[in-house]
């Protein structure tokens, strides 16, 4: 390396040298005498020299750049056409919601991100900005941050206060703070069951008068205005959304808390709509007020997150009988996704079940009612039996609840002081609507999607076409069958044609399919799912990759809360809740501990600390202490005896 560097300076440096006019003095103008060098160096100076005079040369030698010519002779030979692509076979051409049946497409429809509108969320700036940043802070922490179990924030809002000066005086400031904090996450749980139940009632659901116990700041009220949009203009996208194109005529708001009432009044006000929403609020239910002869099929009895704020089972009992009598069709009852509110919401689902049989079992109202008589659950449950989950004896606290994405508004944020853009929204929910529960259809459809259809087109690429074979016995031939009959591979040919719109059929069947009440669990040849059957069960339901190529897609791709088509390949297994040990005979825990796999949260679980560190290890000392004693007793106990038997 070196020699080579030296190669390629001095070339350079020897031709640049010019000898100085004191040297030209000097030698007369003469020549200056070679220099001596040794042969090796001089012959590797030529080397080099030589090398760079061959690579210019070659620079210089190179042709210029051309253009290229059009060769017309290949148009007579090469006909230019689009590839041909099979459509069974490009997976990129078909999306994931494609890909699966349209039957398990229906079951896992559901929102991704709840947004807030944007006219929400003006009205609740407006607000905001009307108040002190500072005290709206300090409210919000106040009633919302949860410092005892450190789990952040909840939702949860009491209204409870000392004397009614201190009510008078709070009222309006914590009405903002729940404006800001707990509104828009009660509005994403209101609209994501909301959408669900338009998604399973289809469209000739209608809703037009709505009854919504503890209305709150109005959560209840934009929720069902953004719901339940007019037909003319289907919105395609969250801004679309409009409070003023609702289908909504009637709205009324039972809330005793007058601070979160005047909140609600102003954020409309604040709106600015061009007509006056039809809403009214009342401190409780109007009992002069004829409404159960007014409700009718497009009525809607609403309550979200209030059951579990009632302190007795008197108050609780009483708001049910009120949502009951309303007369309206379809009844929702909402609640936080912890073990308080799942308990509220599986004692209501069983009240109003009961208020439905003893409906039938009335002949005198049969005469007077016109609307239908009993109830059924729509969702979440596929049955109308007892909640499988709800065992209050049982001392492993499984509860029933889903989880729904909201997109953190800005004011949330930057009231909570949170880095995060997003919040999942933990809540309990049922949905009762009046008459018998549909019956079973014994045919199922929507069963094949694009994996199916592309499986199948293998196995018909793999048989081949029906051809005849035939053989020659010197001057006789003779025909043999086709390989496979055209009739053979009509029910085939039928799969793999697009079905038309089953949507209605399915929406028949989906009262029967179960649930997936916990995620999933996915693993390389199998899928584990842990659901609510129409049986009244948990069970466990294992979907092999051997079952099917669609069956199996569908139980990868399912998650928690969707409802699910196939049946399982294999016997299903159920999962039972125990029972504390010791209660009416009731046998030790043996089933149910797995259920979902879920870890039990121990939040009372005693951290670890110095104190206790030093008190086992006392423990332990003192144990070895102990041990010790035994052994030199028992040591000494046979010395003795052995010396007594020598003596």
């Amino acid at each position: 390396m070196h020699r080579l560097a030296i190669s390629r300076r001095l070339p350079t440096v020897l031709s640049t040298f010019k000898p100085t006019p004191c040297a030209r003095f000097v030698s007369h103008s003469l020549p200056n005498a070679p220099l001596e060098l040794d042969p090796d160096l001089r012959s590797l100076l030529q080397d080099g020299e030589i090398t760079l005079v061959k690579h210019k040369q070659n620079l210089d030698s190179r042709p210029p750049p051309r253009e290229l010519e059009e060769l017309l002779e290949l148009k007579e030979y090469v006909t230019l056409s689009p590839p041909v692509v099979n459509e069974l076979e490009d997976d990129d051409s078909f999306t994931a919601f494609e890909r699966k049946s349209p039957a398990a497409a229906f079951g896992s429809d559901s929102i991704g991100q709840v947004v807030l509108p944007e006219e929400l969320q003006e009205s609740i700036r407006v607000l905001i900005f009307e108040s002190d940043k500072l005290q709206l802070r300090g409210d919000a922490k106040r009633l919302f941050e949860e410092e005892q179990d450190g789990h952040g924030w909840d939702h949860e809002f009491s209204g409870k206060y000392r004397s009614r000066t201190q009510r008078d005086k709070r009222g309006v400031r914590d009405g903002t703070a729940f404006a800001s904090v707990a509104l828009p996450a009660h509005y994403s749980a209101i609209t994501s069951v909301l959408s669900h139940l338009k998604h399973r009632l289809g469209k000739q659901w209608h809703v037009s008068r709505v009854f919504d116990w503890g209305a709150g700041a109005g959560s209840g009220l934009w929720a069902s205005l953004h719901a339940f949009q007019k037909l003319t203009q289907e919105p395609s996208d969250n801004e679309d959304v409009s409070a003023a194109n609702t289908t909504v005529t009637s709205y009324m708001g039972f809330e005793k808390r007058d601070g979160l009432t005047s909140i609600a009044k102003r954020l409309i006000e604040n709106a600015n709509f061009t007509e006056a929403l039809p809403a009214k609020w009342f401190r409780g239910w109007p009992v002069d007020h004829e409404i159960a002869a007014q409700a009718s099929g497009e009525s809607l009895a609403l309550s979200a997150f209030a059951l579990s704020s009632l302190l007795t089972e008197v108050a609780r009992k009483k708001l049910l009988k009120e949502i009951w009598d309303s007369g309206a069709e379809t009844i929702v009852l909402i609640d936080h996704g912890t073990t308080a509110g799942f308990e509220s919401i599986a004692r209501a689902r069983e009240d109003l079940l009961k208020m439905g049989r003893r409906e039938l079992e009335d002949d005198e109202q049969e005469t007077l009612s016109t609307s239908p008589r009993g109830a059924h659950v729509v969702a979440p449950c596929p049955h109308d039996g007892n909640c499988p989950l709800f065992r209050p004896d049982s001392p492993t606290k499984l509860i029933c609840f889903f989880e729904q994405r909201l997109q953190s508004p800005t004011f949330t944020r930057l009231t909570r002081h949170s880095r995060h853009n997003f919040e999942d929204i933990g809540y309990s929910y049922v949905a009762i609507r009046r008459g018998p529960r549909p019956a079973a259809s014994e045919q199922k459809v929507g069963r094949v999607g694009q994996v199916g259809r592309r499986a199948l087109a293998r196995e018909l690429e793999k048989k081949g076409p029906p051809r005849e074979l035939s053989l020659h016995e010197g001057e006789k031939e003779l025909r043999l069958a086709p390989t496979h009959d055209a009739e053979d591979t009509a029910p085939a040919l039928r799969a793999l044609e697009q079905e038309e719109d089953v949507s209605e059929r399915l929406r028949a069947e989906a009262y029967h399919w179960p649930r997936l009440v916990f995620p999933p669990l996915k693993k390389g040849g199998h899928i584990i799912i842990d659901s609510c059957t129409p049986e009244g069960h948990i069970m466990r339901l294992t979907v092999p990759r051997s079952q099917g190529k669609q069956e199996f897609y569908d139980a990868r791709k399912s998650s928690w809360g969707d409802i699910f088509p196939h049946p399982p390949k294999n016997r299903p297994q159920v999962r039972v809740l125990g029972s504390r040990p010791g209660k009416d005979g009731a046998s030790p825990i043996i089933k149910g501990q797995d259920i979902g796999k879920r870890k039990l949260r121990r939040k009372d679980a005693d951290k670890t600390s110095y104190e206790k560190l030093g008190a086992t290890i006392k423990n332990v000392q003192e144990g070895m202490k102990r041990k010790d004693l035994r052994r030199y007793a028992k040591r000494k106990q046979d010395k003795e005896f052995l010396e007594h038997d020598i003596d």
